[in-house]
Parts: structure tokens; C-alpha cells; sequence
């Protein structure tokens, strides 16, 4: 379990720095300030949430846990409903993409969540 939660980790990384790459040189020209910044603020949040699932993946290869695997889960979702709708919103300006962001920070606040309860739960151990 912890591999695949690592290996997804390495690719959600990747994709973030391409990402953001991608927004600090072709996208600076063809975004206006308030998409830009949108932009910025999805790249942010999935970096964070893919160093996030990196320590997941290290804590499931030594105490594999529901918890562990949840929080991973929880933590893919956010990035791809958060970071997504903020990607999508800011390329496409369609505003009602950003009624999906929220979700997004429901699924990060559990994936958080669900990694204090693993340790709760190993706390003895």
C-alpha cells in the first residue's frame, strides 16, 4: 500500500512543478492577473497535498493502516477537485468551476483528518 501511496506522490509532484512551471513561463503572457493568481494558488495547494501523500505513503510502508489508505484517497480527491477547479476555472474562466473547489477542501480537511486519527490510533504502539 504505502508504494502505490508514494508512487502517486512522485507523479502528483511532477504534475504540480510542470504545472507551475507551466504558469510562471507560457501562461504568465495569456492569463490575466486574477487567473493567473487562481492558477498560482491550484499549483500551491498541489504541491503541498502531494508532499502531504508522500508522508502518507512513508508512515503506510511502515504501519499500514484504513486510515493510512482513506487519507490517501482523501488527499487525491482534494487535489484533483481543488487544484483541478482551480486549474480549469483559471484556463476556461467558467466561473461555476470554482463551485467545485469547496469539495476539494472538504476532501484535503478529511485526508488531514484521517491521518490524526492514524496516529491516535498508533499511539500506543
Amino acid at each position: 500500500m504505502g508504494y502505490r501511496i508514494i508512487i502517486s506522490a512522485g507523479i502528483s509532484g511532477a504534475l504540480a512543478v510542470a504545472l507551475g512551471a507551466m504558469a510562471a513561463h507560457a501562461l504568465k503572457d495569456q492569463l490575466d492577473v486574477y487567473a493567473l493568481e487562481i492558477y498560482t494558488k491550484a499549483a500551491t495547494y498541489h504541491m503541498y497535498h502531494a508532499l502531504a501523500l508522500f508522508g502518507v505513503g512513508i508512515l503506510a510502508m511502515n504501519r499500514p493502516s484504513k486510515q493510512l489508505r482513506f487519507a490517501a484517497i482523501a488527499l487525491i480527491v482534494g487535489t484533483l477537485l481543488f487544484s483541478g477547479s482551480l486549474y480549469a476555472l483559471a484556463l476556461t474562466g467558467i466561473r461555476q468551476l470554482g463551485m467545485i473547489t469547496p469539495f476539494g477542501g472538504v476532501a484535503f480537511i478529511v485526508g488531514w483528518m484521517l491521518l490524526a486519527w492514524s496516529a491516535l490510533a498508533n499511539r500506543s504502539s
